[in-house]
């Protein structure tokens, strides 16, 4: 059998240490074979990976498209996390679809190029904004389908019960097409009346769920004990995540592990989003300033599913990023102090498998019959890509080549 491609002698993440063939066919995954002797229809399909770590693909599952890219367009002085949604909410009353598509397309392209092959997209639906960033980032899925898998997450920034429309417009959303609904209790003015309401329209359209939830660090009260009951009661555990939690991080060892057995048992993942959360959390601190970031890590040995995402953009929520989960990975291991290989190990997990249990994807992995959606890291394991800062070098999606960088070159004097 001759194959479309064949990657040799890559390292498959999560496999072991030794090395395989991988052949490629028809857009999947044919093959996966050590020292083969399997070929490619082509002599330059045939590609040599001299060892190098195979995933397939990140998963973000907590981005917006949408606002991303403004930063020139807002100002902060104090950049709280209440100023920030003022900022954003305001410059979005001037947001076109062409522009959302515009600065969408931006981040994209750079998404893809650090090895992003799916991705879970936040997308603000109000009667401010109306439909526009859902028709933009809709349109931007059918475009960038070759490279990316999108699934549009709709949800009220601005309050849900108490901004007449928006649950209409919600509603619009869910009927043409979205792939799943969310909310941000703590700007309502009915918290649990909104989670009930999102719960609701989740078991309508048949919708996973994911939550803006409980980002701040007061640990006294959390609106996560009410999305546990409601998932509890609708049994849509297993199809509930919530991102943020930053006052996760405010709990001691013995209360976090109550938490996290309370995660568990109720099936709600937790992503924890660390630029955005170090940048906006401990704004009132002058010294010993709070990390912010949830440690997710941590919940892992409790069973809870987690992931560890970008969230935004060049935006005053977050007025960085290069779409990286690489570096996204490599600062949450930085600010977890976690840096054995296992925790290491661990926090790749979180941008690659862990996101894709958290958005029950049945197709996703380096096994035979799956697309063939593979990106090769410049690194031998899964400890050194986080470690090191592995430079993604190429991906296939669905057995095409989407992108590919070179090695760097060292030119050494004669």
């Amino acid at each position: 059998m001759l194959f479309d491609y064949v990657l040799r002698n890559g390292r498959i993440a999560g496999a072991g240490a030794d090395p395989v063939d991988i052949g490629v066919l028809d857009g999947r995954v044919a093959a996966i074979q050590p020292r083969s002797d399997m070929a490619a229809r082509e002599a330059s399909r045939d590609i040599a990976l001299d060892g190098r770590l195979l995933v397939p693909g990140f998963i973000e599952t907590h981005i917006h498209l949408d606002k991303s890219c403004i930063s020139e367009r807002c100002t902060c002085r104090t950049n709280t996390l209440q100023q920030v949604i003022a900022s954003v909410a305001a410059a979005k009353r001037d947001f076109t679809e062409d522009d959302i598509y515009a600065r969408g397309k931006r981040t994209l392209e750079k998404a893809i190029v650090q090895g992003t092959t799916r991705m879970r997209t936040h997308v603000e639906v109000d009667p401010r904004i109306g439909l526009k960033g859902f028709n933009a980032v809709a349109k931007l899925k059918r475009d960038f389908g070759w490279a990316i898998d999108l699934e549009l997450c709709v949800f009220p920034q601005e309050g849900l019960l108490n901004d007449p429309g928006c649950d209409e417009l919600l509603v619009e959303a869910c009927e043409n097409g979205a792939g799943s609904i969310g909310g941000v209790p703590y700007i309502d003015s009915d918290p649990n009346g909104q989670i009930a309401r999102i719960f609701e329209l989740a078991g309508r359209y048949d919708l996973d769920i994911d939550f803006h939830l409980d980002f701040d660090l007061d640990p006294s009260w959390m609106h996560l004990d009410e999305v546990c009951r409601q998932a509890d009661a609708s049994g849509w555990g297993g199809r509930v995540a919530i991102g943020h939690v930053s006052k996760l991080s405010a709990l001691d060892a013995a209360a976090l592990k109550t938490v996290g057995m309370k995660l568990a048992r109720s099936g709600v993942a937790v992503t924890v989003l660390p630029a955005t959360d170090l940048y906006l959390m401990g704004r009132d601190a002058d010294h010993l300033v709070p990390r912010g970031v949830a440690p997710a890590h941590l919940l892992l040995a409790d069973g809870v599913t987690c992931s560890i995402s970008t969230n935004n953009v060049l935006n005053p929520f977050t007025p960085f990023g290069d779409c990286s989960l690489v570096r996204m990975a490599n600062l949450y291991a930085n600010v977890a102090q976690a840096g054995q290989a296992d925790e290491l190990a661990a926090c790749l997990d979180m941008v690659t498998s862990g996101p894709a249990r958290l958005m029950n994807l049945k197709d996703y992995g380096i096994v035979v019959g799956n697309p063939a959606d593979i990106v090769v890291l410049d690194c031998a394991s899964a400890s050194a890509a986080v470690a090191e800062l592995a430079q993604p070098l190429m991906a296939m999606k669905h057995g095409r080549i989407s992108f590919s960088r070179p090695v760097p070159e060292i030119y050494w004097p004669e």
